[in-house]
């Protein structure tokens, strides 16, 4: 990871460093609410493809500044599911356990979530996620991020020729439970095959692209075979020595790259008040 970027009008001395040896990358030296020229947005770029997140300390963004910076990477996604915390703003969806008048104000609002790739139920799932911190509990609701490359890279080989060109279907019943697995697909909802392991259109790198979350099962296997399988993946994504885990401070932004990537959240005291803002880019369907 370079240690020093170039500057530009805005931008005095941009500098990056790893926050973990698993994942991820700080970057400092930038604010997020002003214009920055094509030079160190390139750079930036290239430190999102290396590290697959990146973590941006104490910004001050309203929506339309996030979503100006959002679509720099590409087309921002709309919120897809109907529900309480979408913004302003048809992108821009809060996720937050605060009530107001007896309504939840956001999405997602309470307790731990499982290892996902958002959208990865939908045809073009989302290539990005950009989480701004705007109200943080004293304790947990961390995320913790996991490295798909180095999970695909570290299968066993017998494993990965098994499963080499096979596709799992992935599904998401928001209605029933958002943050816990589902156990079966329903009629009308949201679900797509994608490849169990995905190519980087950037990189070229392969990544295991099956969550605990949302992918019901591996196509052409038995349904035991595919529990098993899946148990298996699963539970090897999941090691700590792939994982950084993030504890929120008020104005940290997060982006991270959802082809190479898993994230999950951890408990927290659903007594305390906590507020982020999310906003999707869309990415390409995964091959």
């Amino acid at each position: 990871m370079n240690d020093t970027l170039a500057a530009n009008s805005h931008v005095t001395h941009l500098v990056t460093s790893p926050i973990s040896g698993a994942i991820g990358c700080e970057v400092r030296g930038v604010d997020l609410a002003q214009d920055m020229g094509a030079d160190v947005f390139d750079q930036i770029l290239a430190a999102w493809h290396e590290g697959l997140i990146l973590l941006f300390r104490d910004q001050h963004l309203d929506e339309l500044e996030q979503v100006r910076f959002g679509e720099r990477f590409g087309t921002l996604a709309g919120v897809i599911n109907q529900h309480n915390g979408r913004g302003t703003h048809p992108s821009v969806m809060y996720i937050s356990n605060i009530r107001e008048n007896g309504q939840l104000i956001g999405a997602l609002p309470d307790g731990e979530m499982y290892f996902h790739s958002d959208q990865c139920y939908m045809e073009v799932p989302a290539m990005a996620t950009m989480l701004y911190a705007m109200e943080i509990p004293s304790k947990g609701g961390d995320t913790v991020f996991a490295n798909m490359y180095k999970a695909y890279e570290t299968l066993p080989t017998e494993l990965k020729t098994h499963l080499e060109g096979r596709l799992a279907v992935n599904v998401y019943d928001y209605e029933s439970n958002g943050t816990m697995r589902g156990s079966q697909i329903k009629a009308g909802g949201k679900y797509f095959a994608h490849p169990v392991f995905r190519t980087h259109p950037v990189t070229g790198k392969k990544a295991l692209y099956v969550n605990r979350l949302m992918t019901d099962h591996i196509e052409g296997l038995s349904k035991a075979e595919s529990d098993e399988t899946l148990n298996v993946l699963f539970d090897h994504a999941e090691q700590a020595a792939f994982h950084y885990a993030h504890q929120w401070r008020v104005g940290d932004l997060i982006l991270w790259d959802n082809r190479c990537s898993q994230h999950a959240r951890t408990d927290f005291d659903a007594s305390e008040r906590r507020k982020l803002r999310r906003i999707t880019v869309l990415g390409e369907k995964p091959y």
